[in-house]
């Protein structure tokens, strides 16, 4: 049964209600402005839960912008400085970025394009051009090393491959 004690009530408590939350507004991707009511103490992720099942798009790819400030996820509304009637501004996450940067010859005042497999100094562990490649050319500073190697190398294999003259035939 209806009385007026319990009208005056129900109309005394929906004032503590709407204190606590408030009704901002979120424009999204689309241009369309969504009015949501939600709690003073809500957290960023619980927005961005409640508008990606408004609008039907993942919460993850969703970024959050007030005031041309990024919200973190783990921030409230209040502590954002987000009052009744409030605008956030949805933006979509950043993919990608600058396509790979090419590889140049480290040979001093040459800015010509390494070669792929051939280009790669195993010594000095530098990327060259075509005409920078052999060790010669690029001045590798284990240019000795490496000859010297290969010498002990082929003296190692006439070593092993000398034949022994028999005497007396």
């Amino acid at each position: 049964m209806y009385t007026p004690s319990s009208a005056t009530s129900s109309r005394s408590a929906s004032p503590e209600l709407q204190s606590e939350s408030m009704q901002i507004f979120v424009k999204v991707l689309s241009g369309d402005t969504i009015p949501i009511t939600v709690p003073e103490d809500t957290t960023i992720s619980n927005l961005a839960h409640l508008l990606s099942i408004r609008t039907s798009s993942p919460s993850s790819t969703l970024r959050l912008v007030h005031a041309g400030r990024h919200l973190q996820p783990s921030s409230t509304l209040t502590s954002n400085n987000i009052t009744r009637d409030s605008t956030i501004h949805v933006a979509g996450t950043l993919r990608g970025g600058m396509p790979p940067k090419k590889i140049k010859c480290n040979y001093k005042d040459c800015g010509v394009a390494a070669q792929r497999i051939v280009g790669h100094c195993g010594f000095c562990e530098g990327e060259f051009c075509g005409k920078h490649r052999m060790l010669e050319d690029h001045k590798c500073v284990k240019l000795e090393d490496c000859k010297k190697e290969c010498h002990d190398r082929n003296a190692a294999q006439l070593n092993a491959e000398r034949t022994q003259v028999i005497k007396g035939i």
